[in-house]
């Protein structure tokens, strides 16, 4: 088919061609002759090649086929996720291999009850994750959800229960270096209480036991965080029917912090025999018979208080209140009974019998009263005062006082001593 065309505008990239019916074609310059200006008229022959066509749709057709074959047939495979084994406070899942057909992997995660517990490392080469610090006796949900560039699959929901304090089937020990007999009476007692062995430490091992710290598999229980402990612990497991505490068992750790008891089975005989347990001891706050009948040291007297805080005066001490009413002076004469009394205070005046009183209170009065008017001091005031007191003893001696009432009769002088002149200012 041959066309027409006159030459209306030439530009460095392309050409504005016209039609005879008056119509604009934009076409590329570097297609037309050389030498073309504004008005030349062009001829341009239009055909169809069938031939590059055919190819062209083979072409087209064969790439199909390939992005379906390859991308189109397979898709990644939902994660499977089971349980291994789980015990009072944990859980280890294990999953099989991630088929990711064609796609690529973006991301495994693992979801705990609803909520996202963590991203699974090396999600290609890791089958199996161990979830710790759950509760006793109760029940959760897990499952998987798988991110790639095909898109995202979730796991089945997988509902795991933690054991109780009695179910000892989750435990798992790995044995290390034992004695023969040691070894053989560990695996007949794996057996009894339904546990299980593995020869190899794994992330589902429980428990490392042997008698000495040595060797490749102890090595990895300690770099796993596995508790290592004596053979006793699975004995003592046994023998209490529940897990117990591993502190007691350690390869140095000692044996009286170990937890001693009977066995069930002995302790459901004792019950049958005896009855059900008294409120005594089924309360646990309550106090043993040994702390009730643990004797108190004897409690000192008020006597022998008195006694030690006489003697010690620089430490403090504690009194207890009296029952009978008295008080702690007449405890202390009470105690001066039995021998010579301890003398006076230099503060206090000495006793004086009830007839002598008076007139000594009136000397001293007398006396004071002349040094209060400016009377000057003489030896006679002394003498006369000397002289009353002479007569005073004569008078005691005669009526048979004791030696004590003849102490207390006699009088000091009220110069050198400041009580009467205290009395007198009262």
């Amino acid at each position: 088919m041959l066309i027409s065309l006159t030459v209306g505008k030439v530009d460095a990239g392309v050409a504005v061609l016209l039609t005879q019916d008056k119509r604009l074609i934009e076409f590329p310059s570097i297609l037309l002759p050389p030498h073309i200006t504004s008005g030349s008229i062009v001829d341009i022959t239009v055909a169809r090649n069938l031939t590059s066509e055919i190819e062209s749709q083979a072409a087209f057709t064969s790439l199909q086929n390939d992005i379906f074959t390859t991308f189109g047939q397979r898709s990644p495979s939902p994660p499977t996720l089971r349980c291994r084994n789980a015990t009072q406070t944990s859980v280890v899942l294990e999953w099989d291999p991630i088929d990711l057909a064609t796609a690529d992997l973006r991301s495994l995660s693992l979801y705990r009850n609803g909520s996202k517990a963590g991203t699974i490392p090396r999600p290609q080469e890791t089958r199996s994750t161990k979830i710790s610090g759950l509760a006793i006796d109760t029940e959760y949900t897990f499952h998987l959800v798988l991110r790639t560039s095909a898109g995202t699959y979730s796991s089945e929901r997988l509902q795991v229960k933690t054991h109780k304090m009695t179910d000892l089937s989750g435990i798992t020990v790995t044995p290390g270096v034992l004695p023969t007999p040691l070894r053989q009476s560990l695996e007949k007692a794996v057996q009894r209480i339904g546990a299980k062995m593995s020869d190899t430490v794994r992330i589902d091992t429980t428990h490392f036991v042997c008698t000495e710290g040595r060797g490749e598999q102890w090595e990895k229980a300690v770099e796993g965080n596995i508790p290592v402990v004596r053979p006793e612990w699975l004995e003592g497991c046994e023998r209490e029917g529940r897990i117990v505490g591993v502190r007691g068992y350690y390869l140095n750790a000692d044996p009286r912090l170990r937890q001693v008891g009977p066995s069930i089975a002995v302790q459901q005989g004792q019950q049958a025999n005896h009855g059900p347990p008294t409120p005594h001891s089924a309360t646990s706050g309550q106090a043993s018979p040994r702390a009730l009948s643990t004797p108190q040291p004897p409690m000192q007297s008020s006597e022998a208080v008195n006694e030690h805080a006489g003697a010690n005066t620089s430490h403090p001490t504690l009194h207890n209140a009296s029952t009978d009413g008295t008080s702690e002076d007449e405890d202390e004469e009470d105690e001066g009974d039995g021998g010579p009394p301890a003398p006076p205070p230099k503060d206090d005046p000495e006793p004086k019998s009830l007839g002598e009183e008076p007139k000594v209170r009136m000397h001293d009065r007398a006396y004071f009263e002349k040094r209060a008017n400016g009377a000057p001091e003489n030896a006679h005031d002394h003498d006369g005062r000397h002289e009353e007191d002479a007569e005073d003893e004569a008078e005691e001696d005669e009526a048979g006082e004791d030696e004590g009432e003849e102490q207390k009769g006699k009088k000091r002088d009220p110069a050198a001593d400041g009580t009467s002149m205290v009395e007198v200012a009262l």
